[in-house]
C-alpha cells in the first residue's frame, strides 16, 4: 500500500476529529448533569469556596475541598473526566458546617466545578482550572 500526501492529510483530518469527539459527550454530560442537579434554574456566583491545587503532580490523588455556608448540598464535576459526576454532598438542618473535603481523580488538565443549591433554593457555581501533569484516568 502506497501512502500518498492526499492520503496522509485524510489520515490527519480523521485522526483530529477521533480525539476530539470524547470531548462533545463530556460537555454534554456536565451540562446534564447541572441541569437535573439545578432543574434548569439560573446558576449564580458567589457563597461558595472552591479549593483545588493550581497543579496536580498526580492525577489519581487530586485534594479538593469546598464549603458554602447555607448550603444544602452541594455537588462537585470534573469536566475532562470519562464520568464527570464526582459526587454530592447532601447537609441536614444538624450539620455544624456545609463543607467538605475528599480527593479526586483527574483524567487531565481540566476544570472542577462544584454547585451549591443554597437553603432559600437559589444556586451558586464556582470554577477552577487544575493542571495535571500525569493523568489520572489511564492518561
Amino acid at each position: 500500500m502506497e501512502l500518498t500526501r492526499r492520503g496522509m492529510f485524510a489520515l490527519g483530518a480523521g485522526a483530529a476529529a477521533l480525539a476530539l469527539m470524547p470531548a462533545l459527550p463530556a460537555n454534554a454530560a456536565v451540562e446534564d448533569a447541572i441541569a437535573a442537579f439545578t432543574g434548569g434554574a439560573p446558576v449564580g456566583e458567589g457563597g461558595i469556596t472552591l479549593t483545588t491545587p493550581e497543579i496536580a503532580e498526580n492525577g489519581n490523588t487530586v485534594p479538593v475541598s469546598v464549603s458554602a455556608p447555607g448550603a444544602v448540598a452541594i455537588m462537585l464535576l470534573a469536566t475532562g473526566n470519562p464520568n464527570p459526576d464526582v459526587g454530592t454532598f447532601n447537609f441536614g438542618p444538624l450539620a455544624a458546617s456545609q463543607s467538605a473535603s475528599t480527593r479526586i481523580r483527574l483524567a487531565g488538565t481540566q476544570d472542577v466545578v462544584a454547585i451549591a443549591k443554597m437553603a432559600d433554593g437559589s444556586f451558586v457555581q464556582a470554577t477552577n482550572n487544575v493542571k495535571v501533569t500525569i493523568g489520572g484516568c489511564g492518561g
